[in-house]
């Protein structure tokens, strides 16, 4: 507890600097890597990553220093450059993107560790600390570097909010863009030096080579979350910064943890959360909806079964057997016993001993689906010219989801048919 109050007060200098960093730096990564993530191209951020450290080994070689505008400069120019040798590649040759992307991320990030090591056996003493860019190093962020990340973290959130709605009509619809004039070329320079910026920026707290899981990640945790863009953006931009800031306090609790993988794995968490129970699209959401209809179809096909044999038996009121039900249709036993108790708790049928009998309710409710098999056999034998002994199967899918609208204008297309291809009836 002492610990995060100490933390949460920010009276430490180091404190500060490390948290205002990590925050504006995955804040600002986060809304400017959830456009490479609308327009699919989640590896551009991992190749340009890679491909900064040469251009952060050759601005320490040229001026000497550990100054991070030179470092940013060599660094703003080595990323351009991978991404101009990567359309060149794509448009000079056959080669495939994701191709051209592992080729360039790595010949830079292997000219990089070359330039690396002939630094550290250079014997210049201002060299240390250089390798951090590698992995990251968040807890030696100064004051210097704090204006730096803070004037280029503004200019990034500046420009996503002046641009958002040319960049979300470029990312969506490039032609459409072409077609109203706007000046796609210069907006494509415009948010790809974005893109740089902000890989630049945050290597020197997560690194090179977890860089792109703070560009990409928090982009896929808002995508679970919503349909909206804009709230996609807000939500992207909140889990970066909470990244940023308990990454900065659990390497705070444990010094010995470094932040900038602590900012990767919590970040990383909260993906594995929502991947699993986003309200609509998350796992556990979809497993328990695809069960649902699996328990519907299921119950729907035993009512359907007890309509039939009410048919033959021309009553559709009496007491039927479970082993009956399987003799006419193939069920497993325990399975339909469960549907038996859903559709006698539903109202559908009622049980009376070891014996089921369809409701007025459930009887109403297994004749629309019936007649909803016998329409689209019918529709599929005339208006799709399917033969009548293959059509049995896809109306068996169809009847448990169809609308009622769509029923509607089944029936009125097929002109109240009084019987199916088979010259069975259609009850209405």
């Amino acid at each position: 507890m002492s610990n995060f109050t100490d933390f949460f007060s920010f009276s430490d200098p180091n404190v500060r600097y490390v948290t205002a960093g990590a925050v504006l730096i995955t804040a600002s990564s986060a809304l400017v890597g959830s456009f490479t993530f609308l327009n699919k191209k989640s590896l551009i951020g991992d190749a340009i990553a890679h491909a900064v450290l040469p251009g952060i080994c050759l601005g320490f070689l040229l001026s000497g220093t550990k100054n991070p505008l030179y470092l940013i400069a060599g660094a703003f120019i080595t990323g351009w450059l991978s991404l101009y040798a990567i359309q060149y590649i794509i448009a000079k040759s056959r080669i495939k993107e994701d191709t051209a992307i592992g080729l360039i991320l790595s010949v830079f990030f292997g000219f990089g560790i070359l330039l690396l090591t002939y630094i550290q056996k250079s014997g210049n003493a201002n060299q240390s600390g250089l390798d951090h860019f590698i992995f990251g190093k968040a807890a030696s962020l100064v004051g210097a570097d704090l204006i730096t990340f803070s004037i280029v973290s503004i200019l990034l959130i500046t420009f996503t909010l002046l641009f958002f709605k040319e960049f979300k009509l470029l990312v969506f619809d490039r032609n459409y863009a072409v077609a109203l004039g706007l000046p796609v070329k210069r907006l494509e320079l415009l948010l790809t030096s974005m893109i740089v910026l902000a890989v630049v920026v945050g290597i020197q707290a997560v690194g090179v080579v977890l860089m792109a899981a703070v560009l990409i990640t928090p982009a896929a945790v808002a995508r679970f979350w919503t349909n909206s863009i804009r709230i996609m953006f807000i939500i992207a931009a909140l889990v970066g910064a909470f990244s940023g800031l308990a990454g900065a306090y659990i390497s705070y609790t444990a010094p010995s943890m470094p932040t900038g993988p602590w900012i990767v794995i919590v970040v990383s968490t909260l993906a594995l959360l929502s991947f699993m129970i986003a309200p609509k699209k998350g796992i556990l959401n979809r497993y328990f909806k695809q069960r649902r209809f699996r328990r519907t179809i299921q119950d729907e096909n035993v009512l359907k079964v007890l309509y039939q044999l009410g048919e033959s038996s021309k009553n559709f009121f009496v007491q039927r057997y479970a082993d009956e039900i399987i003799r006419k249709r193939s069920f497993d036993k325990k399975g339909l016993h469960r549907s038996i108790q859903r559709l006698c708790s539903q109202g559908y049928l009622e049980k009376i001993g070891k014996l089921c009998v369809l409701t007025q309710e459930g009887k109403t409710r297994a004749q629309r689906i019936v007649k909803i098999h016998r329409l689209w056999e019918l529709y599929l034998t005339t208006h799709v010219h399917i033969a009548p002994d293959h059509v049995h199967e896809d109306a068996d899918t169809i009847e448990h989801f169809l609308t009622p609208e769509l029923e509607a204008d089944l029936e009125q297309i097929l002109n109240y048919p009084v019987v199916d291809p088979h010259k069975t009836k259609i009850p209405y």
